[in-house]
């Protein structure tokens, strides 16, 4: 696990997307795209790179972490809608090469096993992108979840919804269950990119990073992970008792070596 300190948040979002190019340019990719606010500053600049400076992502695929369930793809809060509105539109990734849990599936169950078996079938996602939650989720996979766990169905916690109501009309319009990969799913793909930003970040990431390895910090499971990179603006990094060490591992990181 690699932890990058970055000064402000424009700096943490042109650096997830220096390592998503990175892997869009050698050749077909297969994303794992996270939704919520933290990404979408790398969104912006990919597109911005795709317009720019002709970045392609028509040789990519897709596959969202998350879903609602009984909210309607159309809705505006669905992740279906999210992910097109601040990304998909925006660059040349074919739609139907962008894939996400049903959460209007009949049976919620075998969706879940069907999109295990669509990732898998895709060769694996080659670079993650994560967000992490105020109480150490990533994906939808709340405290107490399996560190080996598949998709499936999570009950959101009343702070992920608190913390979610702000995309609703109301706190009572969140959704209480959604459909998630699991951490043992997220734990698959070949490079994990944690983005976190702000303050009220601090003391997850610190869990994450720091802590023990814990069902009580789902995100803490990027510990054992092969390849992961943990990207910080100094606000998110504040509680960080090796962020000095951080900084000057980061400095003195030899050239050819990426993140």
């Amino acid at each position: 696990m690699e932890v990058v300190i970055l000064e402000g948040v424009d700096a943490v979002d042109r650096t997830a997307a220096d390592i998503v190019e990175r892997v869009v340019r050698a050749g077909p990719a297969v994303l794992g795209l996270a939704t919520g606010s933290t990404p979408v500053g790398t969104y912006r600049e990919l597109a911005r790179r795709h317009r720019d400076d002709g970045l392609s992502f028509a040789r990519c695929r897709a596959f969202l972490l998350d879903e609602y369930i009984g909210l309607a793809k159309a809705a505006e809060q669905s992740y279906f809608s999210f992910i097109r509105d601040n990304f998909v539109d925006h660059v040349d990734l074919d739609d139907a090469a962008v894939f996400s849990p049903n959460g209007e599936a009949d049976d919620i169950a075998a969706e879940a096993q069907r999109y295990d078996a669509a990732i898998a079938a895709a060769g694996g996602i080659d670079v993650q992108i994560l967000g992490i939650g105020t109480d150490g989720h990533i994906g939808f996979n709340e405290p107490g979840s399996s560190l080996r766990s598949r998709t499936r169905v999570k009950t959101l916690t009343e702070q992920t919804r608190a913390d979610n109501a702000r995309f609703f009309d109301s706190p009572e319009d969140v959704p209480h269950h959604v459909l998630t990969q699991g951490l043992g799913t997220i734990d698959e793909a070949r490079h994990l990119v944690l983005i976190a930003t702000g303050e009220s970040k601090a003391d997850a990431v610190a869990a994450a990073v720091e802590g023990p390895l814990s069902a009580h910090c789902p995100a803490s499971a990027i510990q054992w992970h092969p390849h992961a990179t943990v990207l910080l603006d100094e606000a998110a990094a504040a509680s960080l008792t090796l962020a000095d060490y951080y900084r000057y591992a980061y400095a003195d990181k030899p050239r050819w070596q990426h993140l």
